[in-house]
């Protein structure tokens, strides 16, 4: 008899699993479904109440109004946003009511932020560089918290959060410089491609390996990072990522409160990664056309913002061909330069890492330094300052 139950759960085990399977593949020709149909909605008359938020694991309403969570949230949590995937403020009194210069500002680093990405992408793909990752769709999270915080506030970027560093005025020169790992690099070439750095902006190196990431690791999809808030007894805010200004209001009302209060305070922002995960990666192995078409054509952070200006005749199509063709320019400059310059001198390797060089050191430079001179038609030392 005892078998016989064994068995009956195992069927009941595999029965379960089957119809999981199928509910998620159900699930996913739904949503693909959905996004196409989403697409041909906004092609015609557009009403804002109808919009659902569309970002993958999320299954909440959109609120217009900016309220955290209490820890002890039961419920789904809605997603706070300003605009409308067209631009349109919905709740005038959520408006920031930011200056002309302030949202050009945001926009022109965003914008610049994705020709970078473009070229050094292309870059590594012509075997430039050995590794890039883009910041393609997440560049309203980027730039909105970076605004709403003030320039001497300590940040702890994830390996795609270049934006931040861009709008405190990290230069095109040294992003190219840490790419390329050159002379003119903060960090001596020591980091990998995209791991930025920069004590005069108050932005801690980015990091990949595990135990240094813990605070600052990059979120996948459907994690739920605002559902973790309660657990923690911190209060939450699911934001639409994808709207600069709600981005903003959050971070801005997040630091009020977190320094009159001293507590912490917890902000997800809901957006799409448009580009691959990495130079190393393939998502179409993982995800459809369809899906990464719509949060690219249909509701992107960078065209969310330029309808927003528009409307009011902050930028028009001059302004628009003026400033690609502008930034392009500026891009290339730098790339340019990047290319040119040597890498860093070999010693520093050595002698930048303590103040006076250990016995240890001393012995692996003078090793290195008979390694190179025995093997030297192998090592293009050329190539590195004296």
């Amino acid at each position: 008899m005892v078998a016989v139950r064994n068995m009956q759960r195992l069927w009941g085990l595999g029965v379960s699993a089957i119809r999981q399977h199928a509910a998620l593949k159900t699930s996913r020709v739904v949503q693909q479904k959905a996004f196409r149909l989403n697409a041909a909605h906004c092609q015609q008359s557009y009403d804002s109440s109808m919009e659902k938020p569309q970002f993958p694991g999320a299954s909440a309403e959109f609120v217009d109004h900016l309220e955290f969570i209490q820890p002890n949230v039961i419920s789904g949590i809605p997603v706070y946003r300003v605009m409308d995937r067209q631009g349109q403020i919905i709740n005038p009194s959520e408006d920031p009511q930011l200056s002309k210069d302030t949202v050009l500002n945001f926009y022109q680093k965003m914008t610049l932020l994705n020709t970078m990405d473009r070229i050094l992408y292309e870059s590594q793909r012509q075997g430039r560089i050995s590794f890039y990752m883009t910041n393609y769709g997440e560049e309203g999270t980027h730039i909105g918290s970076a605004a709403a915080l003030n320039s001497d506030d300590l940040v702890f970027g994830q390996y795609r959060e270049a934006g931040v560093l861009m709008y405190r005025g990290f230069p095109l020169d040294l992003f190219m410089a840490q790419c390329y790992g050159n002379a003119d690099d903060v960090g001596k070439g020591r980091q990998m491609p995209v791991h930025y750095g920069c004590k005069e902006h108050h932005f801690v190196t980015i990091s990949s390996p595990l135990a240094t990431q813990i605070p600052q690791g990059e979120r996948y999809r459907g994690d739920g990072i605002a559902a973790r808030g309660p657990g923690y007894g911190m209060l939450s805010i699911r934001v639409d990522g994808n709207d600069v200004f709600a981005v903003y209001n959050a971070t801005k009302e997040a630091r009020r409160r977190a320094v009159a209060e001293n507590q912490p305070f917890l902000i997800e922002a809901m957006t799409y990664r448009i580009g691959h995960h990495s130079t190393s990666d393939d998502s179409s192995a993982y995800r459809s056309v369809d899906e990464v078409n719509y949060w690219d054509k249909q509701d992107h952070p960078i065209s969310r913002l330029r309808h927003y200006m528009s409307a009011r005749g902050w930028w028009g199509e001059d302004e628009e061909r003026a400033w690609r063709k502008q930034s392009r320019k500026l891009v290339m400059e730098a790339f340019e330069k990047a290319e040119r310059r040597l890498k860093p001198n070999l010693e520093l390797i050595f002698t930048d890492v303590y103040d006076e060089m250990t016995p240890g050191l001393t012995k692996q430079r003078e090793s290195m330094m008979r390694h190179l001179q025995q093997y030297k038609e192998h090592y293009p030392v050329d190539l590195y300052e004296k």
